[in-house]
């Protein structure tokens, strides 16, 4: 992004019952499984997670640290979610079976549902769960999951197993008949209500799957459902599976196409005060300690680039998960915080340059969302390459595009440079892309410094976040509340490379107006230059001035958007 130098929620021991599976009625004593492994990719070795779902979209397929083999799940938690992933099998009635598997985490528990469960704290290496229960008299089918626990850190699970028969009675290979007539019976700016005509099945059909693209979102027994957590002014496309007791998926539906309606005030209801953090420059500070000191709960995470082959890493250099980026961003959640990682900056091999069309950057991008059970991405297009490059935006936006599409409820930035009264021709050119393109991007954010010795920092602030609202208006129709909660301002504390001085005061500022006109977005460059070091110059971990230490992280955690 810049060129300097280059550049708890609830209680833990609320833990689940652990009464077994009721038996109904008087029947003869329970039969003992088969030692079989009645599970689907239960070592994650297909590299995907289905059959496997995961509640907020938070599960991912990682390949360090694995248990056995290639893969592992990771689980990553946030203060209210506990991240649990979950399958949901056949099995035959009236039968004692063995729930087993590996996990890695604090606070990892291992069970099924309305039944048994087990838990270990386990932070440091792969530990051993298990537990029996017994199916009751008319059971056909269990759901067992895996999960961690809320606000204790990210968690892994590999090589899970339910040893026992399958069910069916006899091995039912039919799948049901694809469901019919899917349409759309309602929306709103965050969902999207769906019905379709049931499938048929020579056993039963026990339950449809909706999906979005690839990503299956829920599941239910009915034939209707209504999908939330989705973006304001969106298009989504829907499809419906069908699926038996024995596991047999029926072909997709017909598909629907929906585009949610603006909502509220036409703003995207996100807001996020989020400064950069950068661990491979300027000296990076526990994150805990900045957030202990200041309140901050969001962090950018900088950068994610290419190592070769549009193939994300971070810095291109740094393992994309089980380095100290991991770590990192491990502690933030564990505090009850989160991250959005930025892509690209001003310097370095970065993928929206370096991938070779938009789906192939697009799947670099998922590969990120995928490993942290991201919430939103930012895209850094600076210098020559990406934001002085039509084409090269062009794919960035048309990537944020697809990935917004398969992963409903993801926000999306871009940032850019600015003039002093607003976008460059080239900042102009990526608002009328994205508008021609139908990115859907739901945060532009400027970065008003390196104007070119510019005196008066809070002006110039102003006047260039006035002229990128004007152009959102002309761009997209919008009215003045609609743009400003479509604006991001991203600073730089202290000293510019440009020499120009933000201070704590003119800081305070830009945040009391960012605050008063609602924007959605507030940032600065970096919280490793957070410190004071007055008469320093332009240096990666002070900011040059006079300043209290995390001062200008304690200013952006007050804004409220």
């Amino acid at each position: 992004m810049r060129h300097i130098l280059g550049r708890p929620r609830r209680r833990l021991l609320a833990l689940l019952g652990t009464t077994v599976l009721a038996l109904g009625g008087a029947v003869a004593l329970p039969g003992t499984a088969q030692a079989a492994n009645v599970l689907t990719n239960p070592g994650f070795e297909s590299g995907g997670l289905s059959p496997w779902t995961c509640t907020g979209n938070l599960g991912s397929v990682v390949s360090s640290p694995a248990h056995t083999g290639s893969k592992a799940l990771q689980g990553a938690v946030t203060s209210s979610d506990n991240a649990q992933c979950s399958q949901t099998v056949a099995v035959q009635p009236n039968t004692t079976y063995s729930l087993s598997g590996w996990v890695r985490g604090s606070y990892v528990y291992l069970g099924v549902d309305g039944g048994a469960s087990t838990w270990t704290t386990s932070p440091s290496a792969y530990s051993r769960l298990s537990v029996s229960f017994t199916t009751g008299a008319s059971q056909t089918s269990a759901t067992v999951y895996v999960h961690g626990w809320y606000a204790q850190g990210t968690y892994y699970a590999d090589d899970v197993s339910l040893d026992g028969p399958g069910g069916g009675g006899g091995g039912d290979t039919q799948a049901p008949t694809a469901p019919g007539g899917l349409t759309s019976t309602g929306k709103t700016s965050s969902s999207v209500s769906l019905k379709w005509n049931a499938a048929t099945d020579n056993v039963g059909v026990t339950a449809y799957d909706v999906y979005s693209g690839s990503n299956r979102l829920l599941s239910v027994s009915g034939t209707s459902a209504t999908v939330a957590g989705l973006s304001p002014s969106t298009a989504y496309t829907f499809t419906v599976k069908a699926r038996d007791a024995a596991g047999n998926t029926s072909p997709a539906s017909n598909s629907v196409a929906v585009t949610t309606d603006a909502g509220g005030g036409g703003g995207t209801g996100f807001t996020q005060a989020a400064p950069y953090l950068f661990e491979g420059w300027g000296d990076p500070p526990s994150p805990t300690t900045v957030m202990s000191a200041t309140g901050i709960k969001w962090f950018t995470m900088a950068f994610v680039l290419d190592s070769g082959g549009c193939t994300p890493s971070w810095d291109g250099s740094r393992p994309l998960t089980g380095g100290v980026d991991q770590t990192a961003i491990n502690q933030i959640r564990s505090a009850g915080g989160d991250i959005v990682p930025s892509f690209g900056g001003w310097q370095g091999s970065k993928l929206g340059a370096n991938c070779s069309s938009a789906s192939a950057l697009a799947g670099a991008i998922q590969k990120v969302i995928d490993a942290y059970g991201l919430k939103a991405v930012d895209m850094d297009i600076e210098n020559t390459d990406e934001f002085e490059n039509e084409a090269v935006q062009a794919r960035i936006l048309t990537a944020l595009k697809t990935v917004k599409a398969n992963n409903p409820g993801l926000k999306t930035i871009v940032t850019f440079g600015t003039s002093t009264t607003g976008p460059t021709y080239y900042g102009n050119r990526l608002i009328e892309q994205a508008q021609s393109l139908g990115a859907n991007i739901d945060v532009f954010t400027i970065m008003p410094f390196d104007f070119g010795g510019g005196a008066d920092m809070y002006g110039s602030t102003v006047n260039a976040a006035e002229g990128l609202k004007n152009k959102l208006k002309s761009t997209f129709g919008w009215d003045d509340a609609t743009a400003y909660a479509h604006i991001g301002i991203s600073g730089m504390n202290g000293l510019s490379d440009q020499q120009e001085t933000t201070t704590p005061a003119i800081w305070t500022q830009i945040r009391d107006w960012a605050n008063s006109h609602h924007i959605a977005r507030l940032a600065f460059w970096a919280v490793n230059r957070d410190r004071p070091c007055a008469g320093g110059g332009v240096v990666s971990n002070c900011s040059g001035i006079n300043q209290n230490t995390w001062q200008f992280t304690s200013i952006t955690a007050g804004f409220t958007g």
